[in-house]
């Protein structure tokens, strides 16, 4: 079975005005699909092709750089659209606000950690919060399309929340002043869905 582009659940525009419509059009409908075309083309005819998106990149063979690339962008988008919404987001709660508050001291202080991960890496990659068993949380970043299920990246555990910090993410409305996206970000975070897939990864 073919992975497919997974539908936003929300219309393009309704993330503005921290997100705008045009870029959310061409970030999914056409970074994403094209990411989702190169891995069922990579996969084809071997031995990946029926795994689970999460099967294929935890178990990932490093070197084969058409699944490594296109498996990630297919994976981290489609966590990134899923950890966002115009309404309904819920509160940073309950136990993840608790496993938060042991790491980081207190909430402002995860989001500052956070915002440095994402503002601070360099070129192109992403900003996570990941969970490992137990419950404990670490905020890390990746290059490109790396991401923390595949080996040796340095960066651990289950992504539960990932900002994409590419340029195609931001470029057309924030140029060159990503610092004040990922602010933006903090206002679309679906928290309801982050606490779900921490209570599932912990």
């Amino acid at each position: 079975m073919a992975f497919e582009l997974p539908e936003l659940g929300y219309a393009y525009d309704a993330l503005e005005p921290h997100i705008d419509a045009r870029t959310m059009e061409i970030h999914h409908g056409k970074h994403h699909q094209g990411y989702t075309n190169n891995l069922n083309n990579a996969i084809a005819g071997t031995d990946l092709e029926g795994k689970s998106i999460n099967d294929i990149l935890t178990g990932l063979d490093m070197s084969n750089g058409a699944v490594r690339n296109n498996g990630g962008g297919f994976y981290n988008h489609s966590l990134f659209w899923s950890v966002m919404s115009p309404e309904d987001k819920g509160y940073l709660t309950g136990e993840l606000r608790d496993a938060i508050e042991a790491e980081f001291g207190s909430v402002d202080a995860f989001k500052d950690a956070f915002a440095k991960a994402a503002a601070t890496r360099f070129g192109s990659g992403w900003a996570w919060l990941c969970v490992h068993p137990g419950g404990k949380v670490e905020v890390c970043s990746s290059a490109n399309q790396d991401n923390p299920l595949m080996n040796g990246v340095d960066c651990g555990g289950t992504p539960i929340l990932g900002l994409d910090v590419w340029e195609h993410a931001y470029y057309l409305n924030y140029q060159n002043r990503r610092p004040d996206y990922i602010k933006a970000f903090f206002n679309v975070i679906n928290w309801n869905e982050v606490e779900r897939r921490y209570a599932e990864a912990k």
